[in-house]
């Protein structure tokens, strides 16, 4: 079986479902709050040190500046995240921020003259796979990566330049409370770190698969009713925060009734799969398409304007009009048409229930006129 490396790269490296998506939102809010609440307690540790017990002035002071900065910076992302500020870039911020915020608590160690808790602490190091896991919640396996191989580098470095500047097998650090230093043992945290990663990666990948399964049509492939549904909502929404165009398309294969009381229904089922790999080849990624029931389909086309809309869906139906499907071995072949209706946010309705409502009327004026065309507004497009 031939492999395609860019297909191989493309699915690590593809953004997540918008449904999932709004889950990850809820994953970050979830993360954000954990982090505020371990920030506010590595806050407390050195001020209550440096009040109340005797700490050396440069390690309290560098203490209390990685926690205070700690502190701000996860109050600034939890306040962000639950006023529904979260652009697709913060996931991968707030990430990187959880791995770098234990390397500089490791780092810490570094400047205050103790390389062996750097390298060889059974506690901080931890922390890395808190972090790595919490990326899982997210729900994108680009932030699963990310964060994976930054701890991967970020641990890497640390321990090259305690290996490179103190002798860390020295006798005058007798009698090692943290155990003598080994490229070994390093060597199979780094890898432990990579596998977390990879398990964070699989439980993505395997809610994707699980979410496919869920809201798939079996015949056709594409998305069922209850997806469309949710990914509509979740779009209006979208286009409603950011003021941004948003277009529904209703379509309908025509006499298919008649179709199936002619071949049967097991042709109908031929047909209606064509249709839906033709649906599926004609239009974006961030595009929906779905089976809405029966010998409907609705199409949600975000950021595009009802004229652009049209001319896409116009598009769809001179290609199926055009394309000959076949109806088994014996090589007899029909022709389908459809017909589709146009709507827009909004213009046409500011709720689903409302867009659709426009589209399927439109959908039926299409029926109307004479089948085999697509009404957006009030003109309908005529087939010639």
């Amino acid at each position: 079986m031939k492999i395609n490396l860019r297909d191989f790269s493309q699915s690590f490296w593809s953004g997540p479902d918008p449904v999932l998506a709004e889950a990850g939102v809820a994953g970050e809010l979830l993360v954000a709050k954990v982090r505020l609440s371990l920030a506010t307690l590595l806050l407390l540790i050195p001020v209550i040190n440096s009040l109340f017990f005797p700490v050396e002035r440069k390690e309290g002071l560098v203490g209390i500046s990685l926690a205070s900065g700690t502190f701000f910076l996860s109050v600034v992302v939890y306040l962000l995240i639950s006023r529904s500020y979260n652009p697709s870039w913060l996931g991968f911020v707030s990430s990187a921020f959880d791995v770098t915020l234990i390397s500089s608590a490791l780092a810490l160690f570094l400047l205050v003259n103790q390389p062996h808790t750097a390298v060889n602490s059974k506690v901080v190091f931890e922390g890395y796979f808190l972090a790595i896991g919490s990326t899982s919640l997210r729900y994108d396996k680009r932030i699963c990566i990310t964060a994976g191989l930054l701890a991967f580098a970020e641990y890497l470095a640390i321990v090259y330049f305690a290996a490179s500047h103190w002798d860390l097998n020295s006798a005058s650090y007798a009698p090692y409370p943290y155990g003598l230093f080994s490229w070994s043992a390093q060597i199979s945290r780094l890898i432990m770190m990579l596998t977390a990663s990879a398990l964070s990666l699989a439980l993505v990948s395997r809610s994707q698969k699980l979410l496919e399964l869920a809201t798939g049509d079996h015949l056709t492939g594409l998305f069922n009713r209850g997806y469309v549904d949710d990914r509509l909502a979740i779009e209006l929404s979208r286009a409603s925060r950011y003021g941004k165009s948003l277009a529904v398309a209703v379509i309908d294969a025509d006499r298919f009734k008649s179709l199936n009381d002619t071949y049967g229904h097991s042709a109908g089922d031929v047909v209606l799969k064509r249709i839906a790999e033709l649906l599926r080849n004609s239009f974006r990624q961030s595009d929906t398409a779905g089976r809405y029931g029966g010998e409907e389909f609705v199409l949600i086309l975000p950021e595009m304007d009802i004229e652009t809309a049209r001319k896409k869906v116009e598009s769809l139906r001179e290609l199926v009009a055009n394309t000959p499907i076949a109806m088994g071995s014996r090589g007899q072949t029909v022709q389908v048409t459809i017909s589709a209706g146009v709507a827009s946010f909004p213009q046409d309705g500011e709720d689903a229930a409302e867009l659709l409502a426009a589209a399927d009327e439109r959908m039926f004026e299409a029926k109307r006129e004479g089948r085999n065309r697509v009404v957006a507004g009030q003109e309908a497009v005529l087939a010639f």
